[in-house]
């Protein structure tokens, strides 16, 4: 019974979700929203964010640890056919935010209570499958323009790639076959992790809808998908910590690009509204000791709940600071970059992998505590 509301959902569910036709201009929109959610909640996103980076360059050290350099590309490319799984969290707290609550980052793991969980899981496999079946097409092209002989360099496997006829091969070949892997998996995903979320519909019915998203929507989810490939790609290049940034707000981005594909459903349950939950705001200057209930820092008084008429909904009446991530980010790269030249050379994988990431997490802890609006403990009491 489990397996078939996973798949199909609730038997009592209303017809297929409405699908409606969008512009170009409705993704500037989306983007802008999701820009805004990350700003609004750049302390959440920052402790989530810190996976995507370090899960990235654990890849690549398990592709150069073991010898087969010829699937780092498809490993880093075929990151992506789990992006839209893997920033399902982000679609919790744009959902939240969206109904007026101020949502923490404990906040995102709701989904877990979801209706739809088993859907979602199901989903996840799904595209979990597709990323496994890729890496093994990937290997496959290489064996079959190489051979079986692996590379014994980074600057040789490069060499070969560029200035050899089998080279461009695999680089044509390889890239044709990725965008069709890519093409399925924004079809089958564009809007359904979103729709899992909102409504107790089962998997099935996500995918049914993603799809019609697409074909009633062709030209407007094509630029979709180059503006995700493009913002994954430039988030990639520094060491891929520029995932930080960039998943997190495509991930709120996606959100509300299904508010606007999809038509809200008919049948909600609208309930009156009431302020967000007392709970501890933590910020930035207090990560990690926060995770662990230590003491807090003494800061500012914390944000009231502001009930706004013309919305019907509850703000807070302050947000948060994105430039202490993006400080941060930014620093540390700059560091570990420098970093590996000093201490290990540019081509060793062991400092990419272990030295950057934790540069980039004690430099933006760093900035967090000097620019948050935290109260050093001797200046408390004068607040």
């Amino acid at each position: 019974m489990m397996y078939v509301h996973a798949l199909m959902g609730a038997e009592s569910a209303p017809g297929p979700p409405v699908i409606r036709t969008i512009g170009v201009m409705d993704l500037k929109d989306a983007l802008a929203r999701g820009m805004s959610d990350f700003s609004a909640m750049p302390t959440h996103a920052f402790f989530l964010c810190l996976i995507y980076p370090i899960f990235g360059l654990i890849l690549a050290r398990v592709s150069l640890g073991y010898d087969v350099l010829s699937v780092l590309f498809p490993l880093a490319a075929g990151f992506a056919l789990l992006g839209p799984f893997v920033a399902i969290g982000f679609y919790e707290l744009s959902r939240q935010r969206e109904q007026g609550l101020e949502p923490s980052w404990q906040d995102a793991f709701d989904v877990l209570h979801s209706p739809s969980r088993d859907a979602i899981a199901a989903l996840g496999f799904l595209l979990l499958a597709i990323f496994v079946f890729w890496l093994g097409v990937a290997e496959a092209i290489y064996i079959e323009t190489f051979g079986h002989e692996s590379a014994a360099s980074i600057p040789n496997f490069v060499g070969e790639v560029f200035t050899t006829r089998a080279g461009w091969t695999l680089i044509i070949v390889g890239n044709g076959i990725g965008f069709l892997f890519a093409l399925a998996v924004l079809i089958i995903s564009v809007v359904s992790f979103p729709l899992l979320l909102d409504r107790d519909v089962g998997a099935v019915e996500a995918v049914l809808t993603s799809v019609r998203a697409v074909a009633a929507n062709p030209a407007p989810m094509a630029v979709w998908g180059l503006i995700v490939a493009g913002l994954l790609v430039v988030g990639s290049l520094p060491l891929f910590v520029g995932l930080a940034v960039v998943v997190p707000v495509l991930g709120h981005s996606t959100w509300h690009l299904y508010r606007k594909v999809v038509e809200p459903d008919p049948n909600a349950r609208h309930e009156h509204p009431h302020p967000p939950k007392s709970r501890r705001r933590h910020y930035a200057a207090q990560f990690p000791a926060s995770l662990f209930g230590g003491e807090e820092t003494p800061r500012l008084p914390p944000l009231k709940p502001v009930f706004d008429p013309a919305t019907g909904r509850w703000r807070a009446s302050r947000t948060g600071r994105p430039e202490v991530i993006l400080a941060g980010v930014a620093a540390g790269t700059v560091i570990a970059v420098v970093g590996m030249f000093l201490w290990a050379g540019v081509w060793d994988a062991l400092a990419v992998v272990f030295v950057a990431p934790i540069l980039v997490f004690v430099v933006a802890v760093v900035v967090a505590v000097k620019s948050s609006g935290a109260v050093p403990p001797d200046k408390a009491a004068s607040r």
